[in-house]
């Protein structure tokens, strides 16, 4: 928790966040990931190199490059839905959390530096399916279910907690309400489909000002992840107040929608090198822009690319 009350992105500090983890694993490392949980690569030795190389890599990534770090902890599938289809009860889970926080510490002991803070991210997912939710939790009983989690990054010593490809206002309304019943820092982390709405329809400007008029602006900023930038272009040139409430993107690599994703037999990483142009040419209209970031078939090449995209600017 040594920067709960202080986040460093929240003053302009530049901050690098993770890539696509999960992809990472699967199509590079070919690691199983039952229900995409990454957590359940941590289970084998192979599995646990492969997720300190890929940790590693983006640590000296954000060193480099003058960046402080937000490690998340791979635990987006780990919540009391999916562990129970997982087979694991909460006593597994809860211990799941503290040992990835406490990996994340031993981390950022060998790599932080006075120039480059490395915070630990508690991550938590959506209830349903990220692509493809059949039914959607209200506000009530999104908090419900973000409790325990929130409850335990908070306990476990996380510095704040992230909602990644959240799909609908009220998941997102529950989460930061979860979080700071807490007295923790929440963000939220909307997936857009490739038309720029959540899956759930609503519009990307119509969530932001929802869950901050819902939780009294409570988040302590918004993201967007998991589409790429060409899906979401229109609909930031648009503008408004509600643009500066973003403070980060984690783009896909792959131009395919969600429902192509889902059924991608290969990994689809785009060019990296474009990826880092697009992510310039995004950035000018995100004057609020500390968080870099990537998600599905992105690495440390991408996010090298798109580093050095910025910097040049």
């Amino acid at each position: 928790m040594k920067y709960r009350n202080a986040l460093p992105q929240l003053n302009g500090k530049k901050m690098l966040t993770e890539a696509g983890l999960e992809t990472v694993l699967v199509f590079q490392e070919g690691i199983d990931l039952p229900l995409f949980a990454a957590f359940k690569a941590l289970e084998t030795d192979a599995g646990v190199a492969a997720v300190s190389r890929y940790m590693h890599r983006l640590a000296e990534l954000a060193v480099k490059t003058g960046r402080g770090f937000i490690m998340d902890t791979p635990t987006w599938r780990a919540s009391s839905k999916w562990g129970l289809e997982l087979g694991l009860d909460t006593a597994d889970m809860k211990e799941i959390h503290r040992e990835a926080i406490a990996t994340l510490l031993a981390l950022r002991q060998t790599f932080e530096t006075p120039d480059a803070p490395f915070v630990i991210n508690g991550v938590v997912g959506p209830h349903g399916d990220g692509y493809a939710p059949a039914t959607q939790l209200t506000a009530a009983e999104a908090h419900d279910y973000y409790a325990e989690q929130a409850g335990w990054f908070a306990e476990l010593g996380a510095d704040m907690v992230s909602g990644l490809t959240l799909t609908s206002i009220s998941e997102a309304t529950g989460l930061v309400l979860a979080a700071r019943d807490s007295d923790i820092p929440a963000v939220v982390s909307f997936t857009l489909e490739t038309d720029g709405r959540l899956p759930s329809g609503e519009g990307l400007a119509d969530a932001i000002k929802a869950v901050d008029a819902a939780t009294d602006g409570s988040a302590a900023y918004f993201m967007i992840n998991c589409a790429h930038p060409d899906h979401f272009r229109d609909v930031l040139a648009k503008g408004g107040d509600w643009i500066g409430r973003i403070g980060g993107v984690r783009p896909n690599a792959s131009r395919l929608s969600h429902a192509e994703l889902d059924v991608a037999e290969e990994l689809d990483d785009g060019d990296p090198v474009e990826l880092g142009h697009l992510y310039r040419a995004m950035s000018d209209q995100l004057p609020n822009l500390t968080v870099v970031g990537g998600c599905c078939g992105t690495d440390h090449r991408h996010l090298d690319q798109i580093c050095q995209a910025l910097d040049a600017a």
